[in-house]
Order: C-alpha cells, then structure tokens, then sequence
C-alpha cells in the first residue's frame, strides 16, 4: 500500500485500490475466488465487483462474530478507522487479518481485509455498510458488589542459587476508605485551620509548607491514607507523603475559597459563606473549578518524573483536557459498585477515552535524559496512568467523590520495571497502591450525573451492642476497620472490643466535623436496633449543648487610654453599631465590621493605631 495517502483521502473503494502495490492487491483479489488478471486496475475492477451490489453483505456474512465486530466498531465511529488498542480492551482480542496487516499488506490477507484500507473503512462501502450492519454492543464497567479482602500483589525474587527469577503473588490486606461523610467533615475542618491562620504555602508555588502538611493531617478525618513508616536505609523510603493533606489547600485555593495573604492563606468572603452552608455544594463548586484550575499539574506530583520545569515542559498537554476525560469515564461507573483499576483503565480505552500527558515525553525522564527518556516507545502508558491514579486518589477521593481501596504504594505496581532508571524506585507514584474505587452518591452529583444531592444511608449491619450503662460492645470479631476508626472518634475504649459514650468526647468529636444525625445514624445501622433511653437522653442533651455557644467568626480587640474613652466610644451613634464594650477598657469588633468601625472612629475625631505604635 501507498502510505503516502491520508485515512481522510480515502474517499472510495476505487481509491483505496489505485493506492495499493500491485502485490497487495492480487492478495486481496485472491479472497474472491476468480482468477486474477495481469493489470493492476483489472486486478482492482475484480475486487470492485466482487463487492458490488449484493456481495458487500455476502462477504459480511462470511467473517466471523469478532471480525465483525470490527467492522461494525469502525463503521459506526465518527472517524471509519479501525483502533486496535480499543478494539482489545472491549472485546479481549484482535480480530483475525489472517497473516497480513489490516487492509492487507504484508501477507495473506483475511476477508476482513476487504473492508479496511490503510486501517479505515472507504466512505462509499461505510454509506453502503450502514444499511445492514448493526451497532456494535455497548462497552460495559465490570463492577464489584463487595470488595475481597485481600489484593493479591504480584512479585519477582531473584534466585541467586538456581540463577533464575521467581515469580508470585502474595496477599496484602486492602485497606478501605469511605471518603462521603469524611470529606465534608474535612472541608469545615480546613476551613476553620485557614480561619485561625494555621495555612502556610508558598508564595510561588502555593503548596503547603512542611509544618502546614502536619497541621492539616492532625484535623483530617482519621489522617492521611499512608501513616509514616520506618525509613529501612536512605536508599529504600517506602513512605507514600501527604496526599490527602496535601490536595486540601490547593483545592480550596483553585476554589476561590482561600487566598495568600502573606506566606499565610486567609479565607476570601467565599470561604467564610462555606463555612455556614452545605458543604456537598461547595465540594461540587471545588472539583468543577478544579477540571480547569492550572495553579498545579498532577503530574508534578510524581516526582520521579524528571523534566517537568525544563525541555519536558514544552511537550506537555493541556490539564484540563486530561481532567475532563477522566472525569467523563468517571460519570459512566455505576454508583456503588467497586471498580478494580486495570478494570477501569480498560473501559477508558475500550470508549475511546483516549488523554495523553504529553505530546511529545522525550523531554520527560527517569534518572538521566539520554536512557531515561519517556518517549520511548510505550512509556506514555505509565505516564498516563500513573496521572490517573493521581487525579483520583489525590483530588476525586479528597473530595468523597469516591471510595477507596488501597494497599501500600512500594511493589503494588511493577509495570514500570522495563523503564531505564527505575531499579531504585520503591513505587512509580505515591498513587501506586491505588486498586479499587466506588463511585458515591456525592460523586455522583459533582459529575453531573445526578441532579439533587442524598447521602448514601448507612448499611445495617448489626455488629455492636449498645448497653444501657453508656457502653458500646462489638458483637464478635468481624467489626471493620471503618466502624472501629468511627467509634474511636466520638467514644472512648474501655477494651479492645468496648467502647463508653462520653459528653466530653462527643462535643470534641461534632466540634471536629461530626454531625450528631451521623452518629445517631451510625449507631442504629450497626446496631439494628432502637437506641437505648439512656443513650438517646445523652445525645439529645449534647446536640442541645452544641446550640447554646455559636461562633460568630473573629474579632478585634481595642483597648483604650481609658474607661471614659471606651465607654464614649462604644455609646457614640457613629461608631457603636460596629463595636460593644468588653471590660473597663477594651471593645470588640467584629472582622467583618473593622473597615466601618475604622471610618466611624475618623468621623468621631479618634484613629485606630496599629499595635507596634502602642506597645
């Protein structure tokens, strides 16, 4: 074949053939039974006719159910061309060519190559196919009802007696985070740090500082994914990082909710109105402003992907763009269902959901640039999955758009072990250990997919006793981690498998985010039974406690030269509207009032110094 000529000239049939070698064309001519003539355009009129009228759909019936399928595939696609890479991830396998390449070059050609030319289907046979052949089966998402307990990591040892490499799975415990209730917890959790001026990033990077990362893991609802492990030797550091902790501040950052004020965020008038109203609409305002937000590429947070601020910088694609394809293969995952990674990343080829971290990755490398280089052939995989796993575990499960499943990153993945400069690595990504994820119902609302917001309700499952002394005892030993984490946050252990109810630890706990609906929620579902009078009587009692005292935001306070001061201050009908006496000689005043207080104190002939001037 002539590969000189574009998919988008092949117009007709007759061009496609007049583009062919002559010995490619008596090939194909050889499919249709009739003996083939010396001249190239005889050759041609043969196949020309042998696919005239009638004989299209004959032929047809003859391919068997994957060819097809491949047929029907390019057929009813915008572009008529045949996508390997799809075509495997939906169906498993390619279809049969015979010994040739699809449309016939380079050996026995199948019947299958009397459809595809240069790998596309001509436009005049598309006209004619689409009149009989039907469209092909819709792409389905395997999905899991329950998770299995273990994930079974694959590994390699190096026999150094037999001299051979030895290959196997051992089974690692996968660790579940329910990220719905959680994350909204989060957001006033974080919110509030911003508001107390806890928030340090940098000025030009806008990433949170080191102490900031610590800050924000102690207030998260049950820390970070990946606790801190013993460093084994400075070669070996298996410790993940912040992910959790670190995606807070540059979400609500690229949400508006939060600006730098210094080397310190403060909240933006945005921010403060989040704080009093439903935290599922401003999480869904913060993931759509992030599809488009350029403040980071997730990609810089796959650090041993060298480049990235040099040569390699150029070549890099838009992150917008690869947002808004994850996402819309995110919005196709049934809700609730537990989707296994390689599960998912098959159904984004299978649909065509096709992103590329960059155009050109020879300027991105592992180690050193000469060897290292991702633009070898094949290397962009990795590149973009390990992007995948980034945006979601990072931003989509911070944010509870879904569950997560996980194991530690070092091993999960050794899929990268062909690429030069990666013997060292523990893990590609921090992501790695990324295995399985659920779509949640507040997912479902950011992605569009559902128009109204209802929290998913809580499963019944009755492993806990709930004792009318105030006690909370777990039933056998089945209790799950998630259930155990939930009663350690707003109920004290006595023992290993019994927990007390206390004021003081559920005020600490609703203060933290909880909500009292949640724990009440929470005890009946794993109970299955009523809540006993006493249990019912202290959570009432403490719902109403936490209605007595409200926050009213932060203040200023003013001290005066003197009690007359203060008291003509407070009671002058410029500025007492601003301010109310606190003690002898101080007044309060409310941060949002400080610009009017500052402007009715000039008219009243008097000038708020700043504190340095009067110490």
């Amino acid at each position: 074949m002539n590969y000189r000529v574009g998919q988008d000239e092949i117009v007709t049939l007759k061009h496609a053939l007049d583009s062919m070698r002559a010995e490619d064309l008596k090939k194909l001519a050889s499919l249709t039974g009739e003996s083939i003539p010396s001249r190239k355009d005889d050759v041609a009129a043969v196949i020309v006719k042998h696919l005239a009228g009638a004989g299209l759909h004959t032929v047809w019936e003859s391919l068997d159910e994957l060819q097809r399928a491949a047929v029907a595939e390019a057929v009813h696609s915008p572009s008529s061309m045949f996508e390997a890479g799809a075509f495997r991830a939906k169906y498993g396998h390619d279809p049969d060519w015979g010994s040739a390449r699809p449309s016939g070059h380079g050996g026995k050609p199948s019947a299958l190559c009397l459809f595809f030319y240069q790998h596309a289907v001509p436009a005049d046979l598309k006209a004619r196919l689409l009149k009989f052949v039907p469209v092909p089966r819709e792409t389905t998402m395997v999905a899991l009802d329950r998770l299995p307990p273990v994930y079974p990591r694959p590994f390699k040892i190096w026999n150094a007696k037999q001299k051979t490499r030895e290959t196997g799975t051992e089974d690692v415990l996968l660790a579940v985070h329910e990220t719905e209730r959680a994350a909204q917890r989060d957001l006033l959790s974080i919110l509030r740090l911003v508001d107390t001026g806890k928030v340090a990033v940098g000025d030009s990077t806008r990433r949170p500082s080191a102490a900031t990362i610590n800050a924000i893991t102690a207030v998260l609802d049950r820390g970070d994914y990946y606790p801190v492990v013993p460093v084994k030797s400075k070669w070996e550091d298996e410790n993940a990082g912040p992910i959790r902790a670190f995606a807070w501040p540059m979400l609500i950052q690229a949400g508006g909710l939060a600006q730098l004020s210094g080397t310190r965020l403060e909240l933006t008038k945005a921010g403060r109105k989040a704080l009093s109203e439903p935290a599922a609409g401003t999480i869904r305002t913060l993931w759509r402003k992030w599809m488009g937000t350029t403040i980071l590429d997730e990609l810089a947070r796959i650090e041993c992907v060298k480049g990235q601020t040099g040569k390699g910088k150029r070549g890099l694609t838009a992150v917008s763009g690869r947002r808004e394809t994850i996402a819309e293969g995110l919005a196709k995952c049934p809700p609730g269902g537990w989707i296994a990674m390689d599960e998912f990343l098959r159904f984004m080829q299978a649909t065509g959901r096709f992103f590329e971290v960059a155009r050109d990755a020879w300027g991105l490398y592992i180690g050193e640039q000469q060897y290292g280089s991702l633009g070898y052939d094949g290397n962009e995989r990795v590149l973009n999955d390990r992007y995948l796993f980034a945006l979601l575990l990072e931003y989509a499960a911070t944010l509870g758009l879904i569950d997560v499943a996980l194991i530690p990153p070092a091993e999960a993945r050794p899929d990268y072990g062909d690429l030069w400069g990666t013997d060292d690595l523990p893990f590609f990504s921090r992501y790695d250990g990324l295995m399985y994820f659920r779509l949640t119902p507040l997912g479902a609302y950011c992605l569009g997919v559902d128009g109204n917001y209802q929290p998913a309700p809580l499963e019944v499952r009755p492993v806990l006793r709930l004792l009318a002394n105030l006690e909370i005892a777990a039933t056998g030993p089945d209790l799950e981690q998630s259930d155990r984490m939930a009663l350690d946050a707003y109920a004290t252990p006595v023992s290993e498998f019994v927990w007390r109810l206390e004021p003081g630890k559920l005020l600490a706990a609703i203060e933290a985010g909880r909500k009292m609906e949640e724990i009440r929620e929470f005890l009946a579902a794993r109970s299955g039974a009523a809540l006993p009078d006493t249990i019912a009587r202290l959570l009432d009692d403490v719902a109403e406690r936490t209605t007595k005292i409200v926050d009213r935001g932060l203040a200023r306070l003013i001290e005066c030269a003197d009690p007359a001061l203060a008291a003509l201050i407070a009671n002058d009908r410029r500025t007492r509207k601003y301010c109310m006496a606190a003690g002898e000689r101080h007044l309060v005043v409310q941060a949002s009032s400080e610009a009017g207080f500052r402007k009715a104190l000039r008219e009243a002939g008097y000038l708020l110094g700043n504190r340095q001037e009067t110490d």
